[in-house]
């Protein structure tokens, strides 16, 4: 089963509980969910680009690419700027990154890194901060800080169910 399209995706951002500290949890467990994903993945299936998309090891270096927009989006919220940085939406660092030619150790490493930068910024903020917000340049909806962050987590997950979507089409069970 594919998933939905990422540009396809609708969401809702109505919530009015503090939901933060669950996707805190979730945004730190993605690096060990990730590397649980692949784990047993020979090699030479990381490098695979299925259909002409993203091979799993240019899903990996895509949320690596992907960090320092997070970041600067929180930085947009905290210092108040109307509308957040917009998003390459052609993708133009991961396709030209050549992620294929790393190891998965490595981009599984540098993800982790970068993760844990994002989440050092996230863990003391205060509920003022949290429910703080800017433009969605795409979505032309205002985000909160907690809703820029369940929006990451949720690209999390799409790409974590892209790349189990090549494992399982791909890895036969033995």
């Amino acid at each position: 089963m594919e998933p939905v399209k990422w540009f396809d995706r609708k969401f809702n951002f109505d919530s009015a509980e503090n939901i933060f500290p669950e996707i805190l949890q979730r945004l730190k467990e993605t690096p060990s969910r990730l590397t649980n994903t692949i784990k047993s993945i020979p090699d030479e299936l990381l490098h695979v680009r299925p259909d002409g998309k993203w091979s799993i090891k240019e899903n990996i270096g895509h949320l690596i690419d992907l960090e320092p927009l997070w970041q600067l989006r929180l930085h947009d919220i905290l210092t108040g700027v109307a509308e957040m940085h917009p998003a390459d939406l052609s993708n133009t660092k991961t396709h030209q990154a050549d992620h294929n030619s790393r190891s998965a150790e490595e981009l599984l490493y540098d993800f982790s890194a970068v993760r844990y930068q994002t989440i050092g910024m996230l863990e003391n903020i205060n509920s003022d901060v949290i429910f703080r917000s800017s433009l969605h340049p795409r979505l032309k909806t205002p985000m909160r800080t907690m809703d820029l962050f369940l929006f990451v987590a949720e690209h999390d997950d799409h790409h974590l169910a892209t790349i189990s979507s090549i494992v399982n089409r791909f890895c036969k069970p033995v």
